[in-house]
């Protein structure tokens, strides 16, 4: 019988199983080993170098936006500080679903387009990660609870705290255009500004002031290191460098002045420049109308924006700098005083007004303010102080003839004409002094002797700003003596914007006699009263009695549209804005003045009936009180 055959070996499947168990036991003592190592390896040889990273995704280093420096008026009114508000910002890398966010948060704060518009606007600009973009500002308490109670259902959303210029609401519009305002930092303001300094910075000086002393007003970036949870939210401060505050302005304006000013002109459109002749310090800066520039830093609807932006009466626009306007016969004095300096005419010689002025071999009739269609008019026999008193066009027009432009245009620049001569107003206009090398190349036309007689009565392409002539007034009342004007009074520490430009030379030309001689008859349009008809300063009637200091002043008319010849001026059929400009400069006291400045009232009418009392309102605020102290 045969021997049975068997299947299995149990010598070889013990040696079978011993050798797999060998090679597993080895794999995982390999792999027991790597993970030891390369605990090993996290734990101690890289500890530092994971530690620092798991610093970085935790811990945070963020900047602080520097407290803007404040800006006070010359007794230390607050013109501009600095206060608190919350915004809603939102983490764009922690959001997942930004749709269902903005609806969830339109529900409890109330988004607008213009809010949706701004955030993605502003998340497209630079920016570093993580960084908390503002979609709304600034929120009520309501809305921060309204937050707050959902806040764990809304991640990426950020309640920032943040401090902002704020100008007072009760003189806000008041200073509005002598102070200026901030604006966002705009996409072309991060390509020039130090990204470093303005890391944290949101609004910068836009206008005025603000704009012109930005770097020192700013202020010192500082940091801070965060430790965040999961969420992104600052769980405790670890480390703090403060921001370093900007520096304190004193301006020379004064409030009380300014508000006079303004409650001088009224509501009409216009400008009061006021400056102390020994300083050329701005004492009041009035464009009217102004605007509300906590506007542009709380936000506006897009309405009250357009309703800025589109009025007739243009609220965004500075008169006082940037308004460049005919002076009509506030230029009457320097018509003057380059003719008795230059030897083409004196103090005693006369000529006589009939109301109207013709240049040789031509038919072109000009006249004087007081001519009528039928010839009538004039002024009789006129010398250079009736023709300032009595603001004469047809003396000026004759003695402009003489005198020519390329005497005339010189000598008035010396007044700060035709340039901007501020100390810290760079933005300010620089007017027109017109000549035939600037018609040439502008107009393509040659230069006519009846240009040269329009500019005698301070018309034509002549221009120039309300701050210009007030710096004009400031020379007559120092005889001479040319003065910068300036906003800047002081500040808490020294400021890098301040390498003041030279002092300018005095005006060359007129001697002592004639600038008191021009300054009697300035006196005379105001103080020359109970003569008779045609006889009194023309702003005599208006502003010259009851007055207990001596005041100068010259009435200015500006036309606007031209007049057809043997045509009479009609206010009442032009629309407003065509009728003529009302100027009125002045200073006092007239001997020893401590203020001069420049009203217009625009489309106002007459000089000495319109501008003439603003003036006198402005000049009472300012010498009553301290003539009462006396």
């Amino acid at each position: 019988m045969a021997t049975p055959l068997s299947l299995n070996d149990p010598t070889r499947e013990r040696q079978n199983f011993a050798g797999r168990a060998v090679v597993l036991f080895l794999i995982a003592f390999c792999l027991i080993t790597i993970l030891v190592f390369r605990l090993v390896q996290l734990q101690v040889w890289d500890h530092e170098a994971y530690q620092t990273r798991s610093d970085e995704n935790r811990i945070q280093v963020q900047p602080l936006a520097p407290p803007r420096g404040l800006i006070k008026d010359r007794n230390g009114v607050l013109l501009a500080d600095n206060t608190t508000i919350y915004s809603l910002a939102l983490v764009r890398e922690r959001i997942s679903d930004m749709d269902a966010l903005l609806a969830q948060l339109d529900e409890l704060v109330g988004l607008t387009a213009e809010d949706i518009a701004g955030y993605e606007k502003r998340l497209k600009r630079r920016r570093r990660p993580f960084e908390p973009i503002m979609l709304k500002a600034p929120l009520s308490e309501e809305q921060i609870a309204a937050l707050a109670v959902d806040r764990h259902r809304l991640p990426g959303v950020e309640i920032v705290t943040e401090l902002v210029r704020r100008y007072p609401a009760e003189s806000a519009t008041l200073f509005a255009h002598a102070v200026g305002s901030v604006r966002r930092v705009t996409e072309e303001d991060l390509q020039r500004l130090d990204p470093v300094r303005y890391s944290a910075t949101r609004y910068i000086g836009r206008l005025g002031v603000e704009q012109f002393f930005e770097n020192s007003l700013h202020g010192e970036v500082g940091y801070q290191r965060v430790e965040t949870d999961a969420h992104g939210r600052i769980r405790q401060v670890l480390e703090i460098d403060p921001p370093v505050s900007g520096k304190d302005i004193t301006l020379h304006l004064d409030s009380r002045l300014q508000i006079a000013a303004s409650a001088a002109l009224g509501g009409r459109r216009g400008s009061v420049v006021a400056l102390d002749p020994r300083t050329g310090g701005v004492l009041a800066m009035v464009s009217n109308p102004g605007y509300d520039p906590n506007l542009f830093i709380s936000g506006m609807t897009d309405e009250v924006y357009q309703s800025l932006i589109s009025s007739k009466d243009t609220p965004l626009f500075n008169r006082s700098i940037n308004g460049q306007y005919s002076p009509g016969s506030t230029f009457k004095p320097i018509v003057g005083l380059a003719g008795v300096s230059s030897g083409v005419t004196t103090w005693d010689e006369h000529i006589e007004d009939r109301g109207w002025f013709k240049l040789p071999n031509q038919e072109r009739i000009y006249r004087d303010w007081s001519w009528k269609t039928n010839n009538s008019g004039g002024q009789g026999t006129v010398d250079l102080n009736r023709a300032i008193y009595r603001s004469s066009n047809v003396y000026f027009y004759d003695l402009a003839s003489r005198i020519g432009i390329a005497r005339l245009v010189p000598f008035a620049a010396q007044f700060g004409l035709g340039r901007n001569i501020a100390v810290d107003i760079d933005h300010a206009s620089a007017g027109l002094l017109p000549d035939p090398i600037w018609k040439q190349g502008v107009k393509g036309e040659v230069w006519y002797p009846g240009d040269t007689v329009n500019i005698g009565i301070g018309q034509g392409d002549l221009l120039v700003t309300p701050l210009q002539l007030a710096t004009m007034a400031t020379v007559i009342a120092n005889r001479g003596k040319v003065v910068r004007p300036r906003m800047l009074l002081k500040s808490s520490s020294p400021l890098v914007e301040l390498d003041p430009p030279p002092p300018l030379p005095p005006v060359q030309g007129p001697s002592p006699d004639d600038w008191e001689r021009m300054i009697d008859s300035m006196e005379d349009v105001v103080h020359r009263g109970n003569k008779g008809y045609g006889q009194n300063g023309t702003a005599w009637a208006h502003i010259g009695r009851g007055i207990n200091y001596r005041m100068a002043g010259k009435s200015g008319t500006a036309q606007v549209v031209e007049i057809r010849q043997g045509e009479e001026y009609d206010a009442e059929e032009l629309d407003e804005f065509s009728r003529k400009h009302a100027w009125f400069i002045a200073f006092a006291p007239a001997d020893d003045p401590i203020i001069a400045l420049a009203v217009l009232v625009e489309n106002g009418g007459g000089g000495s009936s319109v501008a003439g009392p603003v003036a006198r309102e402005v000049l009472d605020a300012y010498l009553l009180p301290q003539l009462a102290l006396r």
